[in-house]
């Protein structure tokens, strides 16, 4: 199994942009198959340090990740995300 972590900045003032992300990202869940389990969520403890959200998602396989991180899906979210964002980091490991 594969744990997929995102984590990313917004710019000041997409608030309701990051809202819509989120709901746009959970969504994926009924819509691609690889997907074995996802959880996004938005920071309630903002500091200088910490990033605004985290996406927390499983895999079967890395085969499967790289299958949704190419779906048109996903491509389009994403795609969104890179227009409100400042930066992101994101963490793959096996567990």
């Amino acid at each position: 199994m594969i744990k997929h972590i995102v984590m990313w900045r917004f710019k000041e003032g997409e608030q309701d942009n990051m809202l819509l992300f989120r709901d746009r990202l959970l969504a994926l869940k009924g819509k691609i198959p690889e997907i074995k389990a996802m959880e996004v969520g938005i920071n309630i403890n903002p500091s200088d340090r910490s990033y605004d959200a985290v996406l927390v998602s499983e895999f079967e396989s890395m085969e499967a990740l790289n299958a949704y991180s190419t779906n048109p899906l996903h491509v389009e979210v994403s795609e969104f995300c890179k227009s409100i964002r400042t930066e992101s980091a994101s963490c793959d490991y096996e567990f």
